[in-house]
């Protein structure tokens, strides 16, 4: 009895401690918890309070307008156009495939298309809209508008889009937009998100890219409050972006039209370029493309026939096509041996169709030769004889001293990315690239603008302006004015060229076109005044052997298009006060006074009377002046 007595009130007494130690320890444990929750409501509550509101109110940038593009006569070349689109806010529907096959029974979305929807989808965060279909046409946004009501997440909007009113005639030239890829983003860095906006496009080519950070602008910012699905119930605040600049190019749309009209099917280049500013009035690469197809979206099969072309229409052959410049170099060469005392005007060799250096012999285009002549007479008959004499006696290094004082061989700062420097070789430069040394007979081909020397149009047009306008530094520029306010030019520096032998080499380019004898002479503008003075260029691509000379070189017109001869002229205008310099280069296309000089004298003679040419401007019996048909002009209403 006694010990029964003892275990109940031992029992009692552990039972006690046990119920004392969980009270202490629910006690410790609601002053923690409220500690907790006066920290948090009282001490951080405000900071917790901007995170919910945070949460709860979603900012989202707010993609700017995009600059416009204009030429300087006024066209527009890139402008922006009202884009029927239709976007999914994929937060709103429960069945993301079954809304698309709705939809797809209003609009097509063919299969490669909803494929590509897929992993767009995929990558994109949920509270994201993502672009559907846009570029709609009316009738097809109307019947999205009528039908969205029964379309879970499909919101039928108005934006814009990119668009080129002058399509191939500027596609080089002005370039395209497209959406960012992951690349431009990184690259991008605190813009990187405004890129990553649904339906935003980026500068991928000539001017658009060059100049992207100015026309894109900067964002603007929306704040939106949501619900708890993330659902946005009302804007609270918006701020719209900075709209882009507004640029207007120095190229005038009439001649550069007319200059790709004139190259037809060729495939070539002509630049133009104001001798003193740089302006670059003209800028044609054929053939051209239409760049609203990389904006609207290329099919597989316009893509193929763009990239297969042999006539390669996506490259813009005015600055990243590399030819060897041929005879329209010989005024550098003259000016590099006057410039260095071996030779004076008078100087005269004498040409009997070849000339030979060791074992080797180095032909003249003429095969009888041209008898003995000045350097008048060599620029003017084209004399090869005459310049690989004065060659092998100036040398490579301080032939390309001078070179590079003309721009050739050096990069055209004209901002395009792909515009590429040529090379003007020397004897460093053969062992840097070549790991060989420079030999004498490499010299010789220099002479004559072949071997290893290559150039652009632009560079080639760069060269001639610099010599037109008595030996200045003249450089390229595609900007007029941002916004409406001019660009200021660069000031013009001498090259340290003796204007006595610019003035020597300007005659020579006189007699080229206006002289008998010269090898542009049935080029000739015949309107006094209006004259102009240049030098013709044929450009070999393939090695003429000993046994084809022997038996009679074959003519260009027998040979495949490939193997055929590059054609090229260079020139100037008005001869007696130049303004304007022009090169033209026709791939393949034979001889340069055949080909390119007519191309040159049409495109210099409508610069020159832009609305009509008059009778009397070319001599009796020459080649008729190109003309084309004068066009309606496109309705430009939906531009915004």
């Amino acid at each position: 009895m006694a010990m029964r007595r003892y275990r109940n009130e031992h029992d009692r007494s552990v039972f006690s401690r046990r119920s004392l130690v969980l009270f202490g320890a629910q006690g410790a444990l609601a002053t923690a918890l409220g500690a907790r929750m006066y920290q948090l409501q009282i001490i951080e509550g405000e900071k917790y309070a901007a995170r919910a509101d945070r949460a709860r109110i979603r900012p989202s940038l707010l993609a700017p307008v995009r600059g416009q593009i204009i030429s300087r006569d006024g066209k527009p070349l890139a402008v922006n156009r009202h884009n029927y689109k239709v976007v999914l806010y994929r937060e709103e529907t429960e069945d993301i495939e079954g809304t698309l096959d709705q939809l797809s029974a209003l609009i097509p979305l063919p299969p490669l298309r909803r494929k590509a929807l897929a992993e767009e989808i995929r990558r994109t965060r949920a509270f994201l809209p993502v672009v559907i279909a846009e570029n709609l046409k009316w009738d097809e946004f109307a019947e999205v508008n009528a039908n969205a009501p029964a379309l879970a997440g499909i919101s039928p909007e108005l934006g814009l889009t990119r668009h080129y009113p002058e399509a191939d005639f500027t596609g080089h030239l002005v370039g395209y937009v497209a959406s960012a890829s992951e690349r431009d983003v990184e690259r991008a860095g605190k813009d990187g998100s405004l890129l990553k906006l649904p339906g935003m496009r980026i500068g991928k080519s000539g001017v658009e890219r060059v100049e992207e950070i100015a026309l894109r602008g900067k964002a603007g910012l929306s704040r939106v409050e949501k619900d708890a699905h993330g659902r946005p119930m009302q804007e609270l605040e918006r701020r719209e972006g900075t709209p882009g600049e507004d640029l207007t190019l120095t190229v005038d749309m009439d001649l550069q039209k007319y200059a790709m009209q004139r190259m037809g099917e060729e495939s070539g280049a002509v630049v133009v370029m104001d001798i003193y500013d740089g302006d670059v009035l003209a800028m044609a690469s054929t053939p051209g493309f239409d760049p609203n197809g990389f904006v609207l979206g290329l099919s597989q099969k316009d893509w193929l026939s763009l990239r297969d072309n042999e006539k390669k229409p996506l490259n813009n052959k005015a600055v990243s096509g590399l030819y060897p410049p041929g005879s329209t170099f010989k005024m550098v060469v003259a000016m590099a041996a006057l410039e260095a005392g071996l030779i004076g005007p008078g100087h005269s060799v004498y040409c009997g169709g070849h000339i030979e250096l060791g074992s080797h012999r180095f032909h003249c285009w003429k095969r009888g030769g041209h008898g003995t002549v000045n350097l008048h007479e060599g620029i003017k008959q084209s004399c090869d004889v005459y310049f690989y004499d004065i060659a092998k006696r100036l040398g490579i290094d301080r032939l390309a001293e001078t070179a590079r004082k003309f721009g050739v061989g050096v990069l055209p700062e004209i901002g395009l990315v792909d515009a590429k420097a040529g090379t003007m070789p020397d004897t460093a430069w053969k062992r840097a690239y070549k790991n060989e040394a420079w030999y004498p007979g490499e010299t010789l081909h220099a002479g004559i603008g072949q071997g290893y020397v290559t150039g652009s149009p632009l560079q080639l047009a760069v060269m001639t302006a610099r010599i037109a306008n008595g030996g200045f530094e003249v450089h390229p520029r595609l900007v007029r004015a941002r916004n409406g306010d001019r660009v200021k030019t660069r000031s013009l520096r001498g090259t340290g060229i003796d204007k006595a032998h610019v003035e020597a080499v300007k005659r020579a380019m006189y007699g080229v076109v206006n002289e008998s004898g010269g090898t542009a002479r049935r080029s000739r503008i015949a309107m006094p005044g209006y004259e102009m003075a240049g030098k013709t260029g044929t450009a070999q691509v393939r090695r003429i052997t000993t046994a084809e000379r022997a038996a009679g070189v074959f003519k260009n017109e027998d040979l495949p298009w490939e193997r055929r001869d590059h054609a090229l002229f260079v020139a100037f205008a008005p001869a007696d006060d130049p303004r304007y310099a022009i090169s033209v280069i026709v791939e393949h296309g034979g001889g340069g006074s055949k080909v390119a000089a007519p191309i040159a004298r049409d495109v210099l003679l409508k610069l020159q009377f832009p609305k009509e040419i008059p009778e009397g401007a070319i001599p009796q019996g020459a080649a008729p002046v190109f003309t084309v048909e004068k066009e309606d002009e496109e309705d430009g209403s939906e531009d915004a």
